[in-house]
């Protein structure tokens, strides 16, 4: 059996190899590597991917939570919602546009935001002085936020809504791609990403043209069409043209890819869910499975067990955000945040990319059960 990698890229880049060559070398051949061609025609193909309206690139999924803020005038003074069980970049981009985040709880079922919890806080803010602007709502591992509820309380004490989909590309919710379900949806195309380039890249997706115009001048600097003339101030944030290049390599694959990960979670579902709590899909609802995590007791045990085994597992996160040392001046006492923090000490992820070969699926499930038996025994 080959050594089992929890993503393996080089085999992906084998089933590409004659798209990708030869979109790279367009780009050599062109010299145009800021802003080619295949920059607008990437924009198109994940518009008309998702179903959306607008698409923009940029230089990152975190550029392009910073610029939906930032195209949606929140800076200093303002208060942004993001959960606590999440990824440093989510909560980075509200504090870069000097607006501050609250953190909020997260579901065990989902571990996407809980919206029980998020709705006291939002009622608790209600009347302060600098109200709550808007919320950040991550499509955790890949699975979309439930968008229906999320809206209902954003139209309630008028806030807005900003989908971090950086795992979810791909994902649907009651048949509607993740980038045509919300307003304004940010995502990510690192390379560990569903859909990800050889490099940093992000994109959002927009359903009103004047948030799309101004995203396309924040990206560049805040100009307007004449180069020279500064309308905003904004960032160096397009997207490279040799990346815009290499994904449209990949989105070819895409959907082959996505089946491929949605049956190896079925598989694993069915053959772990005796002996971990697997992850929970709502009807109606398609993840991208960016990731595959389990919870347990004794993860310690059974990480060294699977190191033994040679079978590679990572924890996302150890650590929510409002026990980070840079994010913990913003933990309200107030605020009940127990979730993260016991998935913080219960999950690990576990190989879901689609080039896994049938025996080494049967070898990471065999493996996974026999060390649960092993432990308690």
């Amino acid at each position: 059996m080959k050594k089992i990698k929890f993503l393996d890229l080089d085999a992906q880049r084998k089933k590409i190899n004659s798209f990708l060559y030869k979109n790279i070398n367009n780009v050599l051949e062109g010299s145009n590597y800021i802003m080619g061609p295949e920059v607008e025609e990437l924009e198109k193909k994940l518009a008309n991917y998702a179903g959306a309206k607008y698409c923009v690139t940029c230089a990152s999924g975190t550029d392009a939570l910073i610029l939906a803020l930032l195209a949606l005038k929140i800076g200093r003074g303002d208060k942004v919602i993001c959960p606590s069980f999440t990824f440093p970049a989510t909560a980075e981009s509200i504090l870069i546009t000097g607006a501050q985040p609250i953190f909020v709880d997260v579901s065990k079922k989902t571990f996407n935001i809980c919206y029980d919890k998020l709705e006291l806080v939002l009622e608790k803010y209600r009347t302060k002085k600098n109200k709550i602007k808007a919320i950040i709502a991550v499509d955790l591992f890949g699975l979309p936020a439930n968008y229906s509820r999320l809206k209902k309380l954003a139209k309630q004490f008028n806030v807005s809504i900003i989908s971090d989909a950086a795992q979810s590309f791909g994902g649907s919710l009651y048949d509607k791609k993740v980038g045509a379900i919300n307003e304004i949806t940010c995502t990510s195309f690192f390379p560990a990403k569903p859909l990800g380039c050889y490099g940093d890249g992000g994109a959002i997706f927009l359903t009103k043209k004047s948030l799309r115009d101004k995203i396309v001048s924040l990206r560049a600097h805040g100009k307007s069409k004449s180069k020279y003339k500064i309308n905003d101030i904004g960032l160096n944030s397009r997207l490279d043209t040799i990346q815009a290049a290499i994904l449209l390599s990949k989105i070819k694959i895409f959907n082959w890819e996505l089946k491929k990960r949605n049956n190896i979670a079925k598989l694993y579902i069915k053959e772990l869910e005796k002996n971990f709590i697997t992850p929970y899909i709502p009807e109606n609802s398609v993840s991208a499975w960016a990731q595959f995590t389990l919870q347990v007791r004794n993860r310690k045990k059974i990480l060294y067990y699977l190191k033994e085994k040679n079978i590679p597992a990572v924890i996302y996160y150890p650590i929510p955000m409002h026990l980070q040392p840079a994010y913990k001046q913003f933990n309200s006492k107030y605020i009940d945040l127990k979730n993260s923090e016991d998935l913080s000490k219960s999950v690990f992820s576990i190989p879901i990319h689609p080039y896994l070969e049938s025996n080494q699926k049967e070898y990471i499930i065999s493996s996974l059960n026999n060390a649960v038996k092993n432990i308690i025994n």
